[in-house]
């Protein structure tokens, strides 16, 4: 039961009202003033209700209230008064207490409030990002709940130490003391600086140069003198970066921390760890892209804020006027569509409209929550868009370093032959994902009778004809589409979308405080991400992943479609723990050169490694699409995450293992037999 705090200057009414709860099984505390009520708070974490007294002498419960939300604001605290006026509910309102109740009233109805505001609670510490911790045995307090995981977090350490720890393993020591020889045989012919290294360099040397980590002495001149890491200098640094893909991984699906904590944890590892210096962490943390996602949740709230996003529902969502149709038809054109359009922007696009309609159709079906549906809703669009990436180059960023490998040996194929090869697999893999989620999610619903088309239309008449402000975003929302499609190659996507938000700013559409409320956690993490891809490839740990892989391959996927299925596969599964470029940036030099070795097709295998580095479903760090949904996916009402970390992980899991079967079995063995390299 509740434990509640009774806070009233009438000794006789509070004694009595406790003895009352007593036996209905309340637990209660009972203090006579304000003063010492929020002692109480502060000292007793347990408290989950607390029934104030509006009019006390000294601190009036107005005064109270606002002290106690200073402290505890998920704090569920309903207002007793003998005297109701417009001001006094109006104030409370204000401080957000949960009811007010007037004198006298009867037990049943303050006890109906009472349970109310304490099965309410759990929404409250949601929308303050207070983790829910059930009181009981150690092991419940272990367990915890939803960012307080503090047995995960334990785990988290040792594996850490271990790893750090262990013995240093020979291959990753040769790897790492390997001098550069200009052949394709090198030991470290994959590592993501061997361009730039020069013939003799090992990676420790070129690490220690270009990561700026080289020791400093003095000779016995007086000079000073830059001594590069040792192998097994470097080596630790490897596994220190080692260490924080898997704690980031371990945490981030298991939810045991906040997402934007977890986030600083990699900066922290790799600041004390000496990875890089300071200077080069933060900008690691600074890349274009992360200014890209900030920029996208921003102009998303333009775009929610104006109603341009009912407008964009009408153009997209004709066809969806059932469940059936919005998963086989809409998705589908989705998934072409971000083949040749910046998918994040798309979703950045239709998330808010996907809230609006989920916000709609529990409304409508007299429900509180139907969490299946915005699970549904914001998952099967994710994963699509990301689906979307192998259609043509100009699709991601992955792709283009992926030209540019193959460039490197006159290979690179052309839009047309890229398009050829990739958009066949779109399609049939958005139908797929369609069916999946029609199957896993269409009895568990709540809302039926589901017609997006007509809760997008009715949505938009409400609001009337489009006025000024949704002209003049739609003209900055082209006007950003075009300098990306044309000028992303010198101004970046963040470039862009930076003018987009000054522009929306100047003509009073964005105000700061819209942008100030963007999810920063989101921000946070994928910068976190882009950090993490740069230790990796730099340390050298991302090539000896890599090479571990290629090393236990068996002899029957090392020439042909076998290998263009382990490049895949390989891809695929570390795509979902680095970002997309960064993964075909230590992937795609390895597995070239040993399709050639091999006589294998490298444009087959190039191809085969870029379009799984697309398959980034279990975790939000693998893509911005992720990123965005996990960031808009929240309650309107209460603020809770709809749809969870656990959620990405288990649906992403089997979206990605279905990824797998149509890319091997309707590309690799099926079409591309036909078309012929």
């Amino acid at each position: 039961m509740a434990k509640v705090l009774l806070v009233d200057d009438e000794e006789k009414f509070r004694t009595s009202l406790a003895r009352r709860m007593n036996l209905r099984g309340y637990e209660t505390v009972e203090v006579d003033n304000g003063e010492d009520a929020v002692k109480q708070i502060r000292a007793d974490g347990e408290i989950d209700i607390v029934l104030l007294d509006r009019k006390m002498p000294g601190m009036t419960g107005e005064q109270a209230l606002k002290e106690m939300k200073s402290f505890r604001p998920e704090l569920q605290v309903i207002m007793l008064t003998g005297q109701s006026t417009l001001e006094s509910a109006m104030e409370t309102g204000r401080l957000e207490a949960y009811s007010y109740l007037r004198k006298p009233y009867e037990l049943d109805e303050l006890l109906a409030v009472v349970d109310q505001a304490r099965s309410d609670k759990v929404h409250a510490m949601a929308r303050h990002e207070i983790p829910h911790v059930e009181r009981g045995s150690l092991w419940k307090w272990l367990v915890g709940s939803h960012n307080s995981r503090p047995l995960i977090i334990l785990i988290g350490i040792l594996l850490f130490c271990a790893i750090v720890f262990m013995p240093t393993s020979d291959r990753m020591m040769t790897l790492l003391s390997t001098p550069k020889t200009g052949e394709m045989t090198d030991a470290n012919f994959g590592y993501a600086g061997y361009r730039s290294m020069t013939p003799g360099q090992t990676i420790a040397d070129a690490y220690s140069k270009d990561g700026k980590v080289a020791k400093v002495h003095y000779d016995e001149s007086g000079k000073k003198v830059s001594v590069p890491l040792s192998p097994g200098e470097t080596a630790t640094k490897a596994k220190i970066m080692l260490a924080v893909l898997l704690i980031a991984a371990l945490f981030w699906a298991s939810g045991a921390v906040p997402v934007g904590i977890t986030a600083l944890i990699v900066g922290l590892a790799m600041y004390f760890g000496g990875v890089m210096p300071p200077d080069y962490i933060a900008q690691s943390f600074a890349k274009d892209s992360v200014i890209f996602i900030f920029g996208v949740l921003a102009i998303a709230s333009a775009i929610s804020k104006t109603g341009l996003d009912r407008r964009i529902g009408l153009l997209l969502l004709g066809p969806a006027t059932n469940l059936p149709k919005l998963l086989f038809i809409f998705l589908p054109l989705l998934a072409v569509a971000c083949s040749f359009v910046s998918e994040h922007a798309l979703i950045a696009f239709l998330m808010p409209l996907f809230m609006m309609v989920y916000t709609s159709s529990i409304k409508t079906a007299g429900i509180r929550k139907d969490r299946a549906l915005a699970v549904m809703f914001v998952l099967s669009m994710s994963y699509v868009a990301n689906s979307g990436g192998p259609g043509s180059p100009a699709a991601g960023g992955r792709n283009a370093v992926m030209l540019g490998i193959l460039s490197d040996y006159g290979l690179a194929p052309t839009f047309g032959e890229w398009v050829m090869y990739g958009l066949p697999f779109v399609p049939v893999m958005a139908l797929v994902i369609a069916t999946y989620f029609y199957i896993a999610f269409r009895r568990r619903l709540k809302v039926t009778g589901l017609d997006v088309s007509r809760m997008v239309r009715q949505a938009s008449e409400k609001i009337g004809p489009m006025n000024s402000k949704e002209y003049i975003t739609a003209v900055v929302l082209v006007v950003l589409i075009a300098l990306w499609v044309l000028t992303s190659d010198t101004f970046g996507m963040g470039g862009p979308v930076i003018l987009a938000i000054v522009a929306l700013n100047i003509f009073r559409i964005l105000r700061w405080r819209d942008i100030a409320g963007i999810p920063w956690d989101v921000v946070a993490l994928y910068a976190s991400a882009t950090a993490m891809g740069k230790g990796l490839a730099v340390t050298g740990a991302a090539l000896y992943l890599a090479d571990a892989f290629v090393s236990i391959l068996p002899e029957v996927l090392r020439t042909g479609e076998g290998l263009a299925i382990a490049a895949s596969l390989f891809t695929g599964l570390t795509t979902n723990f680095m970002s997309d470029g960064a993964t075909v940036s230590a992937i795609g030099p390895i597995t070239i050169p040993m399709a050639k070795i091999a006589g294998t097709s490298p444009v087959m295998v190039g191809l085969a490694t870029a379009f799984a580095s697309s398959f980034a479903h279990m975790l939000i760090i693998g893509t911005p699409n992720n990123a965005i949904c996990y960031a808009l996916a929240k309650d309107p009402y209460t603020g809770e995450q709809l749809v969870t970390l656990g959620d990405f992980f288990k649906h992403g899991a089997i979206v990605l293992v279905l990824s797998f079967m149509v890319l091997w079995l309707w590309t690799f063995l099926g079409y591309w037999r036909w078309i012929g390299f």
